[in-house]
């Protein structure tokens, strides 16, 4: 991510000497009337979710992720599934880059999947944010099988000793 964000970094200039690029193409962040910034947080939840409507995504995360998400889960008050388990996102002023750990369905093309789900957060990142993906990094950690039991599947383990 380091070298799309960095070549962005690069070809900043303006008239005045202040930091900006303006975007070309179809939707500005900056207009004479103000600038539009755009959280970290947001794009990862935009690209964890467009990754997960994609059949035979079966998670998003690797396990410490995974492990730390569930635990996470079982506290009270917590919100649920974190979408952004498994995203990292850099974000510049008009570009974003977005790393995603996956666990994927057996079966299922490896190479076909990461094209859908690569398609799907560039789509839904530039939809909504008007920033442009510079990159879609995807990382297969597992895959699941259908007879394995998830370690969030049950509320409580089963004991060890009887």
């Amino acid at each position: 991510m380091t070298t799309a964000m960095s070549t962005e970094k690069d070809q900043r200039t303006s008239a005045s000497g202040e930091k900006g690029l303006q975007r070309q193409g179809s939707s500005q962040l900056t207009t004479p009337q103000g600038k539009t910034a755009i959280a970290d947080s947001v794009v990862a939840k935009i690209a964890g979710m467009a990754a997960k409507e994609v059949n035979g995504v079966y998670r998003m995360g690797g396990g410490a992720s995974r492990a730390f998400g569930s635990l996470k889960e079982r506290f009270p008050g917590s919100s649920g599934p974190n979408v952004t388990y498994g995203v990292a996102v850099e974000v510049g002023e008009t570009q974003a880059a977005v790393d995603i750990a996956l666990i994927v369905e057996y079966g299922v093309s490896i190479l076909e999947l990461s094209q859908g789900v690569r398609r799907n957060v560039i789509g839904s990142i530039e939809r909504m944010t008007g920033l442009e993906v510079t990159e879609v990094n995807i990382s297969v950690d597992d895959v699941h099988l259908p007879n394995e039991r998830d370690e969030s599947d049950s509320e409580e383990p089963a004991p060890r000793v009887r």
